[in-house]
Formats: C-alpha cells, sequence, structure tokens
C-alpha cells in the first residue's frame, strides 16, 4: 500500500482535511524529495500542489494521488476544501511554526485550523514501521558507509587532521552514491573524543589516541548512521577495558532486540553492564533512536521510553562511554527489529582496530 492511502485510512477523527507543509512528511507521502510544496489529504482525495521547479519530475514520479501545479496557493487551496466541504484542517502540530499557523488562518477565515489534530502523532507512527522499499533504500545508505569505513581506515594516520577525516569520508561516500551526509559527521580524536557530538577539529591525530567516528550516508532521502571508535598506536589497559565494556554493552543489547521488548528495557540491558563496570554517569545519552528520513526519529532507546518495539522498525544501537577531559568509547550498528530478533544491516568490524 502506497503512504498515501495508508494516511488517508488513518486521518485522525474531528478534521475534514491534512495539510502537511514538512518536508519529510510531504516526501513520506509523495516519495519525491523537494524544497517546496503543499500536500492535502481529504477523506477521500488527495493533492500535491507543487510549483514549475517540479511539475514535470512530480507527474513522473508521484502516484496515488493529484499533482497540481502551484500558482496562486490561496486560490487553489480554497478551490480543493470547496470542493470536498472541508471545514476543519488538521496541521502538524510538531512543525508548523506559530506564524505559519497564523498566516493559514488570516488567508483563510471561513475555515478552522486545528493545531493540536493528532496528524503529526499518525504520521511519525506510519513512519516507525519501515516497509521493504523504505528499508532497500536504508540498506543501500548503509553499504555505502559501511564502505566508507573500510576506506577511512587506510587514511587515517598520524598527522592527519578531524577535519581531514571527515571530508575524505564524505567525499568518498559521494562517489559511491550518497546523495549527501545524513548528517554532520563527528570525526573526534584524544582529548576530543570525550564529546558525544564534538565538531570535527584541526586538531592532529597522534598516537596513542582514540578516533571516534560517527557518519552515515543518504539514498534517495533515507538516512544511516554507524559509529566506530579505532585506535592509532598502542593504547593503555583502561582504553581497552572501556573500549571492551563498550562493545559488551551493545552485543548484550542488540541480543535482547525483538519484537515485543520495551525500548526502556533494551536501554537498561546496556547500561547497567556500563554501570557495573564502574562507569556509571559516562554514558549520558539514550542508547539508540530510529532512523528513516530524519536522522532522529521515533521511537528511543532510551530510560523514559516505554514504546514497545515492533516488527519494521530500524533502530541504532550505540552505547558509549566518555571520560571528561581524556577519551571516549562509542560502537553504533543499525538494525532492523524483527519478530525474533534484530537484524543488523551494519557489516563493519567492531572488534578493536588498532591502527
Amino acid at each position: 500500500m502506497r503512504h498515501i492511502e495508508s494516511f488517508m485510512r488513518h486521518l485522525p477523527e474531528g478534521i475534514d482535511a491534512a495539510l502537511i507543509t514538512s518536508p519529510e512528511n510531504r516526501q513520506y507521502l509523495t516519495g519525491m524529495h523537494s524544497s517546496a510544496g503543499v500536500v492535502v489529504v481529504t477523506r477521500n482525495q488527495s493533492y500535491f500542489l507543487i510549483d514549475f521547479r517540479y511539475i514535470e519530475a512530480a507527474r513522473e514520479r508521484v502516484r496515488g494521488m493529484e499533482v497540481v501545479l502551484l500558482e496562486k496557493m490561496q486560490r487553489q487551496l480554497s478551490e480543493i476544501f470547496a470542493r470536498h466541504g472541508v471545514e476543519r484542517v488538521g496541521v502538524e502540530e510538531s512543525f508548523m511554526s506559530l506564524s505559519d499557523f497564523a498566516s493559514y488562518q488570516k488567508s483563510f477565515p471561513t475555515l478552522e485550523f486545528v493545531e493540536k489534530s493528532g496528524v503529526s502523532g499518525v504520521l511519525s507512527a506510519l513512519r516507525m514501521r519501515k516497509d521493504e522499499g523504505e528499508l532497500r533504500c536504508i540498506r543501500q545508505a548503509q553499504e555505502i558507509t559501511d564502505a566508507g569505513f573500510a576506506h577511512i581506515l587506510d587514511y587515517i594516520c598520524p598527522g592527519r587532521t578531524e577535519r581531514d577525516i571527515a571530508l575524505e569520508l564524505e567525499f568518498f561516500m559521494r562517489r559511491m552514491g550518497s546523495e549527501g551526509t545524513a548528517f554532520d559527521f563527528i570525526v573526534v580524536s584524544g582529548k576530543n573524543s570525550s564529546l558525544p557530538h564534538g565538531v570535527p577539529t584541526g586538531k592532529a591525530v597522534e598516537k596513542g589516541d582514540f578516533v571516534t567516528m560517527d557518519f552515515g550516508g543518504v539514498v534517495d532521502g533515507y538516512r544511516s548512521d554507524m559509529t566506530r571508535t579505532v585506535a592509532v598506536g598502542e593504547i593503555d589497559d583502561e582504553q581497552r577495558r572501556v573500549y571492551d565494556t563498550t562493545l559488551s554493552a551493545q552485543l548484550a543489547a542488540l541480543s535482547a532486540i525483538k519484537a515485543g521488548e520495551s525500548c526502556a528495557k533494551i536501554d537498561k540491558i546496556a547500561r547497567d553492564i556500563i554501570d557495573g563496570a564502574g562507569y556509571q554517569g559516562c554514558f549520558g545519552h539514550g542508547l539508540g533512536h530510529s532512523v528513516g528520513l530524519f536522522i532522529h526519529e521515533e521511537p528511543r532507546l532510551s530510560p523514559g521510553c516505554q514504546a514497545v518495539l515492533e516488527p519494521g522498525v530500524l533502530m541504532t544501537v550505540e552505547p558509549g562511554i566518555y571520560l571528561e577531559g581524556r577519551f571516549g568509547v562509542r560502537i553504533e550498528d543499525l538494525v532492523v527489529v524483527r519478530e525474533d530478533g534484530a537484524e543488523n544491516l551494519t557489516k563493519s568490524p567492531k572488534k578493536l582496530i588498532v591502527l
């Protein structure tokens, strides 16, 4: 079933139509990336209003809804609303700004725009479970990401800067077919590796450093996400202990993932191992998150998330230990939840690599 048809079937009660303006939800429903455009979904018909820059591509690609050349938005939306007897319009409460909401109310004074319509919640729930078309794109993105890791191992050496490594990763992955970066790549080394979301700097890699790389590719708008930590030259016993503890926590969590388990329980499995090894308070973020058209989607593997994992949900599993001002380790895989376990899309090795 196309995404638009599924959304029409789950259109929240109490509204006659939904107005979709966010880029990710617009692409989810149309199957097409664009920097502009509006999707209107009524109980029995849907429309994609898009300007001249994209109209030819939209007519070729978009299925299951009427594609309309966007010329005069207010007039065209008024005609659609009148045609379907629309009185109450639901908007994406999680995305639409207050100024845009006020603008729509002003432009359509005879209509009621409902800010707490449940539209965002329905779309978020639908997007949690990836269909085979979505998974195909994410698999391809992860294959590019794995290839990037294999490539960068021959590039990392003392004297290379964090910024050099991040750029080399990005250029290689673009050459391999990635549409861009899934997010701003994290490449941190030495003391900087204690920063979970550190930014690549001009710091040069030194012997004895950990180098943590968090990166991902993009295929047809869908993203991958992977983290690996490698050592450059000889490291000390504590660094090895931190690495081994992080890996043990990740492997335990991976083995516990399956449909029906709660997100909080999976997080606790990894967190208990890290805390029990004497690193309580050094794992200050959630164990993972879903990924799709946006790099951080719902649900989350975290202590406060009571959501239950369902088949087809895509999750990262990324425990870390960060010793402030010294070093840090994070290891991250991307998995698909199945009825009896987790399908790991990440193929890069996790045994400690010493370059």
